[in-house]
Parts: C-alpha cells; sequence; structure tokens
C-alpha cells in the first residue's frame, strides 16, 4: 500500500470473514460491477444525491452506518473525499493493513479491480467520485501527459485540492441542470488531471497551453453558453466546435475571458436573472425555472453567493 498511512502486517480480526487476496483481479472490466451499485450494497442504501453523465462518471453524496463489509471489485475507479468531522479507517487487503483518519483535505482511492475488506465503526458522511479508466486515458493524451500508469490505493491520504475540487462537486449537484452537468464535465477533468500528476506510479506532468481562442471560435463558444438549449453547452459540444480536446478548449477559454465556461455560464444566467427581477413581475420561482435552476432555493442561493442578496432584497432595493 503506498501513502502516508500507518501499515501493519498480519493484523488479527478474529470472527470477521477472511481478507481478500491481494492478487490482481482478472475479470474484465465488463465482469466487474458498476461502483454505484457497489456503493450502494456495501454502504446498505442509497446516496443522498447523485448525478451522473456519460462521457465523465458520476458523483454520488452519502451518508452511511457503520460498515464492516469487502468491497468487491468495481468497473471504474473511486475516488472519495469527507465533508467534515473524523473517523478512523482500516481497509485491508491480503496480509496488508492500512489504518488512518476520514476528515476534510484527504482521499481515499479504490483503484478499478482491486478489492479489500473495510472496517468504519461509526456513521459518516463521503463524498465519491466513480472516474471511468477511458476518462483518465483521454486526459493524459489530451494533456500531452506520459499514458498513466495503475492509480495507488489511497486510505485517508492528504490531498487538498483534490478533497476540495470533490466537495466542490457536492455543493453543485443540485441547481441549473445546465451549469451543474458542465460543471461536472470540468470538475472530472481537472480531477483526472491531479490523479494524473499526484496518485499514479510514474507521475505525469501535463504540458502548459499558452494563448486563448480566436475572436470568431470565442464568439461561437459564447453564442453556445448564451443557447436556451442544455445540449448546445456541454462541455464536449463546446470543445468539438472549437475543434479542441475539452482539456485544451477550458484553458484556452480561462486565459481568453478570465473565467472557467462553468464560471462565465454561471455568471451569465444570474445577470439574466437580474434583468429579470428588475424588468418583470415574474415571481422568483418562475424566474428561476426559466433560467433551468431545480428549485428556487438553488437559485436563492446561487444568487446571494454573486451578490450577498436574496433574489427578493434585490429587487426590492434596485426598484
Amino acid at each position: 500500500m503506498t501513502g502516508s498511512n500507518a501499515l501493519m502486517r498480519n493484523p488479527s480480526h478474529k470472527g470477521l470473514p477472511p481478507l481478500p487476496s491481494a492478487q490482481p483481479d482478472d475479470r474484465t472490466t465488463a465482469e466487474r460491477r458498476a461502483a454505484d451499485a457497489e456503493m450502494a450494497r456495501v454502504l446498505k442504501t442509497k446516496p443522498l444525491r447523485m448525478a451522473s453523465d456519460s462521457d465523465s462518471g458520476a458523483i454520488a453524496y452519502w451518508k452511511h452506518e457503520p460498515l464492516h463489509d469487502v468491497v468487491e471489485p468495481m468497473a471504474d475507479h473511486v475516488i472519495m473525499t469527507y465533508p467534515a468531522g473524523s473517523q478512523a479507517l482500516e481497509r485491508r487487503t491480503g496480509q496488508t493493513a492500512a489504518i488512518s483518519t476520514a476528515r476534510p483535505g484527504v482521499v481515499t482511492i479504490i483503484p478499478a479491480g482491486s478489492t479489500s475488506r473495510w472496517d468504519i465503526h461509526r456513521p459518516m458522511h463521503v463524498v465519491q467520485l466513480y472516474l471511468p479508466q477511458r476518462t483518465l486515458l483521454r486526459i493524459a493524451d489530451e494533456a500531452n501527459a506520459a499514458s498513466p500508469e495503475d492509480l495507488l490505493e489511497r486510505t485517508g491520504h492528504p490531498d487538498a485540492i483534490t478533497s476540495r475540487l470533490l466537495l466542490s462537486a457536492a455543493d453543485a449537484l443540485d441547481g441549473s441542470a445546465a451549469l451543474d452537468t458542465l460543471f461536472r464535465q470540468q470538475l472530472t477533468d481537472l480531477l483526472a488531471t491531479r490523479l494524473l500528476a499526484a496518485h499514479v506510479g510514474v507521475a505525469a506532468i501535463p504540458q502548459p497551453t499558452i494563448g486563448g481562442l480566436s475572436p470568431s471560435i470565442l464568439r461561437r463558444a459564447i453564442e453556445r453558453l448564451r443557447s436556451d438549449c442544455d445540449a448546445d453547452v456541454s462541455l464536449s459540444a463546446l470543445a468539438s466546435d472549437a475543434g479542441l480536446s475539452r482539456f485544451h478548449f477550458c484553458r484556452s477559454f480561462k486565459e481568453s475571458t478570465g473565467l472557467s465556461p462553468h464560471a462565465w455560464l454561471r455568471q451569465h444566467r444570474l445577470e439574466q436573472a437580474m434583468n429579470m427581477l428588475r424588468e418583470s413581475d415574474e415571481s422568483v420561482v418562475s424566474i428561476a425555472a426559466a433560467l433551468g435552476y431545480s428549485t428556487q432555493t438553488a437559485f436563492a442561493a446561487a444568487f446571494r453567493k454573486l451578490t450577498g442578496e436574496t433574489p427578493s432584497d434585490w429587487r426590492r432595493r434596485v426598484r
């Protein structure tokens, strides 16, 4: 086991089922259980919130009870972090055990195809990313990085960058569908880049991209982002229209505008909201729905984050 965890040999666990073998799983990816299904089996509950994307995998927020079970080999990599509190983790494979602490600022990684037994003694909250290997390979190619080696197993491993990215994903599981999808796509690419740099056998170093988008390509991208059709604002559609990979499109767009595509769209939607609040008598609920937010609460939270005021308070002040 690699990482900063305490390692022990031949731990004693009387009365528990045998430890999983340390031998690699030889089943094909198609024969392994999907990560969300295996997590539901092991955690014996459903996620509080979850969102998936065919190109990028899935993000789930769980609250689960104490756990004493074997996690069987999964088709995708699982990367997780912990929103709050402090909780002991024990992960055992073969004759090796890793003991660490779940807390904000650390990550745990279960590589695709690996199996281990887990002991968690108290209820806990966890955010999980289910990352397909094809996404990791795509990012390595787009970033001109060396092909990734196998992901390293991590148990409560300090990595504040990855932890913050995953926790921000949990905050974006409710809200505007178009914004959330674009954010998750960007987030997954960022996380895959981070994993290549910090959590593979030989770290892959992405090459820098210099320069922004040409004026005509930037104009087309902004036209797509302003479109009322959510399908037009997927990261794949934006990058394809620009003739770039998703990785390079995001970097070039931010170089041109100072904002990521997701941040630009969020700001644009809230500017639309300001115009509607100021110039119409539409209810806040109707404005939230018109802008693609799933609930008035999600819209109000996003609006307040930008302006420091609720939509109703802002409307009363500017009229």
